[in-house]
């Protein structure tokens, strides 16, 4: 008996936009095989997916990480500036 394909959700959001593609893969599933599917860089542009900003429902994930069925993969954006840094800044500045 053959396991039913994943449904997995691709995100990704960018200051006033957001993408979000659909796919359905076969079951032991990664999250490359989510990214690859889901062909971003062909939607988004000047996307350039980072293996370090990679997440599932916001856990840190890397692309080798195994799928679940319902599983939101997100691509995040790198951080501006390290919030260590931020908070120091506007504990100075106030």
């Amino acid at each position: 008996m053959a396991s039913a394909p994943l449904r997995i959700e691709v995100v990704c959001a960018h200051p006033g936009r957001a993408w979000q593609l659909q796919v359905q893969l076969p079951p032991g599933a990664t999250v490359a095989d989510a990214l690859a599917a889901a062909d971003l860089p062909a939607k988004v542009p000047g996307l350039v997916v980072d293996p370090e900003c990679l997440a599932i429902f916001g856990r840190a994930v890397t692309p080798g990480e195994a799928l679940r069925d319902g599983d939101r993969v997100e691509v995040l954006r790198p951080l501006l500036i390290d919030p260590m840094q931020a908070r120091r800044r506007r504990a100075r500045d106030a």
